[in-house]
């Protein structure tokens, strides 16, 4: 029998990504930011669907920054989606003034609050998990690369950076697209995200378009771009997977360290009781 020549679903995708990816452990408890966007609720709605497979304890945060009254709708819209699959809500409000770097204020304040609620509710060893995806995450390079970059500067928006998660990381914004239409979810579109005085808005809506007619496989080429980003050594030969070894043994005096880096260097620390 041949293999079946369709895609992987959106639920494949992000099952995937959070046992393979994240790694993440067996009964894990999620908060999702939601803001009622198609993106979002795509999210919350595959996590609601490997919810029992994976044991995941699941919270939803909006967050009203108090600039749209709209705003307030879309709070209901989640809260309501919520309540019908079974998932712990929770609306937040900020109360952002209007002023200069509103952009870059709003999303700093808005993941403060997500963490402060998420450890709130969940406690501290809670994950967060945001719904940014493949195209993002394309779109984030070429940003990058507009502003001025290093190569280490091209590694973003990776499946799992420490408690932050990204579940539908390898998933692109057609499978959410098509999976918002397959389940009929209902979501709203925020006015902000094609306006043209952003940097990215115009990079989604005028060049990636282009580049997309130029050469069709240019997502997948920045995303493997970012990839090998990602696995350059840092000075000293400290790579980021020796990096991450370096801050477990830093909480764990007891855990064995042997670290061979790229510069003929080995870091070893025995094991208890050797």
């Amino acid at each position: 029998m041949s293999q079946s020549s369709h895609p992987p679903s959106l639920l494949t995708l992000v099952s995937k990504t959070l046992v393979q990816q994240c790694e993440l452990p067996l009964g894990a408890a999620i908060a999702l930011g939601v803001s009622g966007g198609p993106d979002s609720m795509a999210l919350l709605h595959t996590l609601t669907l490997c919810r029992q497979k994976l044991g995941l304890k699941l919270l939803a945060i909006s967050v009203d920054h108090g600039l749209r009254p709209e705003a307030r709708e879309e709070l209901t819209l989640v809260s309501d989606f919520c309540r019908q699959h079974q998932v712990d809500f929770v609306g937040a409000e900020l109360g952002l003034a209007a002023g200069a770097n509103l952009h870059a204020r709003a999303r700093a304040a808005r993941y403060e609050c997500l963490w402060s609620e998420a450890k709130q509710h969940l406690g501290e060893a809670c994950f967060l998990a945001t719904a940014h995806h493949k195209n993002d995450r394309a779109e984030t390079v070429l940003l990058r690369i507009l502003r001025g970059s290093s190569l280490a500067g091209l590694s973003v928006l990776k499946a799992r950076n420490e408690q932050l998660l990204r579940p539908m990381i390898l998933a692109g914004r057609a499978d959410v697209e098509l999976h918002l239409k397959r389940h009929g979810i209902p979501f709203v579109t925020d006015p902000s995200n094609v306006n043209p005085r952003f940097l990215r808005t115009r990079i989604r809506t005028e060049v990636l378009p282009v580049l997309e007619a130029l050469a069709p496989g240019v997502i997948e080429h920045l995303v493997a771009l970012a990839d090998e980003a990602s696995e350059l050594p840092e000075p000293l030969g400290l790579s980021r997977e020796h990096r991450a070894q370096l801050r477990k043994a830093a909480f764990n005096p007891y855990l064995a360290i042997d670290l061979r880096l790229p510069s003929g260097l080995r870091l070893y620390r025995a094991p208890r009781g050797e």
